[in-house]
């Protein structure tokens, strides 16, 4: 895969920006940490080179400096809401981020629950992590938020929160998803900060949109279209353009929210001039860091097509709103993609045509395009994986990777004392028993050992999948699309 973006120059600037922007603050900066610390394939996908955890290495190299505290809303815990990419509600990602962290040595302060309002899970989720040793804090709704600027900035307001004893001059205020109080408990330290005579400041670190990358680029658009569900949009910042004569990108909630913003850091520091624009709170080098836009532009349309994909099956599983898929739709249209223009579509959709069930296609790293179809035995996908990896590693097609002593069980366990109706292997499955037949099988432990040959590989499936398979292939790092069309006409499909 050809890279557009150098990640040692990102993390180079990237460090020195932050560094600049506490120092220059004399005191503490804290730091408001959107988007993923780990894992964020979304960039490295219109990025072509971004180290998918390179944000969290950045972090590590500043651990002598930082401390973290996640916030996390209480209304979001109440309705276990799900982290789309991994499958995991926000309650769990929250403890597994915190695992990952520790484990790199980084310093995490504590857990704040956001807009509280006694519900019940926030409470026994709190119980969780204080019974683990992880400290943890309640802010509820504060009075007059968002406009009634003051009595926000007062003890009525902010002041109601409880303050987060810190100890290091960077504070990464982060949260496993959007929407999770990052910024009003930035601002509520703040307030508590310079109550106690204590200088600190704020600013934001956001992958996307790129500042300064023209508004209709690409990469901007794919960042709309990853947010469609959201209704972000890319706009010029116009408190940018009137400061200082330039154009600079952002996006509509930074700008809609900026003015109040700017009143409350004002109202907290006792300076009006804190920051011109929302664009100026920002420390994101990762423009200065992509070395080939085209690469970069075509990997971005790539994902446009992939989210137009994807906004397509949530709608018709009722996950998504008819608002959202037109987004998506315009987004495709802006920059003048069809369906067609990704390329596995069509093998996906010739093999279903020529064997008339469910069939899936996936492109291998040199380009060639390896099919499957529903068999008596298995599922479309697990059936494109295993014919890949086989062709990964050379394998004649008409060599069996799984004896059928080792399928006859499961496949008997599921009709027999599972239940299933039309018992039929799904990729888990398929997976697990070629690593049973490894053992025996020297040809299948060489298919099995291809398997991390496809990750970044793009694969279409002609029907949609269970969330079984789609979980599967997120961990293998497949990048998955599917037609918006059930696999047969029952209601039960998970």
């Amino acid at each position: 895969m050809k890279t557009g973006f150098d990640n040692d120059i990102y993390i180079s600037k990237q460090t020195e920006k932050i560094i600049e922007r506490v120092n220059y603050f004399k005191g503490k900066l804290y730091l408001e940490f959107g988007g993923k610390l780990f894992d964020d394939y979304h960039a490295a996908r219109v990025l072509p080179g971004f180290d998918v955890n390179g944000k969290v290495k950045l972090l590590q190299s500043l651990k002598d400096k930082a401390e973290i505290i996640f916030c996390i809303k209480a209304g979001d815990i109440e309705t276990n809401k799900i982290r789309a990419d991994i499958g995991i509600t926000y309650d769990l990602d929250v403890m597994r981020l915190i695992d990952n962290l520790r484990a790199m040595d980084l310093s995490i302060n504590s857990v704040v629950i956001t807009q509280y309002l006694k519900q019940r899970s926030a409470d026994i989720f709190r119980q969780k992590l204080e019974s683990r040793g992880i400290k943890t804090y309640i802010h509820k709704h504060t009075k007059g938020y968002p406009t009634e600027i003051e009595l926000i900035v007062s003890d009525e307001g902010y002041g109601k929160n409880p303050y987060i004893e810190t100890t290091k001059p960077l504070v990464v205020v982060t949260a496993p998803g959007p929407g999770s109080g990052k910024l009003a408990t930035c601002l509520s330290q703040l307030y508590h900060e310079y109550k106690r005579d204590s200088k600190a400041g704020y600013a934001k670190f956001e992958t996307f949109p790129i500042w300064n990358l023209p508004l209709k680029h690409a990469v901007n658009m794919a960042y709309e279209a990853a947010t469609s569900d959201l209704n972000d949009v890319n706009m010029i910042d116009p408190f940018y353009l009137d400061a200082y004569g330039e154009i600079a990108v952002n996006y509509n909630r930074d700008i809609d929210a900026f003015p109040i913003v700017r009143t409350m850091l004002a109202k907290i520091t006792g300076d009006e001039k804190f920051y011109q624009s929302p664009t100026d709170m920002g420390v994101n080098m990762a423009g200065y860091a992509i070395v080939d836009d085209d690469v970069c532009s075509n990997a971005a349309k790539q994902e446009v097509i992939r989210r137009y994909y994807a906004a397509q099956c949530d709608h018709r599983r009722g996950l998504a709103s008819s608002e959202t898929l037109q987004k998506n739709i315009l987004l495709m249209k802006q920059l003048g993609l069809e369906q067609g223009d990704r390329k596995i579509v069509s093998y996906a959709l010739k093999k279903e045509k020529k064997s008339n069930v469910p069939s899936a296609a996936i492109e291998l790293p040199d380009g060639k395009c390896v099919t499957g179809r529903t068999t008596d035995l298995m599922n479309a996908v697990s059936s494109t994986v295993l014919n890949a990896i086989k062709q990964l590693g050379n394998i004649s097609d008409e060599i069996h990777l799984i004896s059928p002593s080792v399928l006859e069980p499961i496949l008997s366990l599921k009709k027999d004392e599972l239940g299933e109706r039309n018992p039929i292997l799904n990729i888990e499955d398929v997976l697990i028993a070629l690593s049973v037949s490894a053992n025996l099988n020297p040809t299948a432990g060489l298919a099995l050992k291809n398997l991390k040959n496809l990750k970044g590989c793009e694969m279409h499936s002609s029907c949609m999948l269970t969330q079984a398979d789609e979980s599967v292939l997120k961990k293998l790092g497949v990048n998955l699309t599917c037609e918006p069309v059930y696999p047969s006409k029952d209601l039960y499909y998970v």
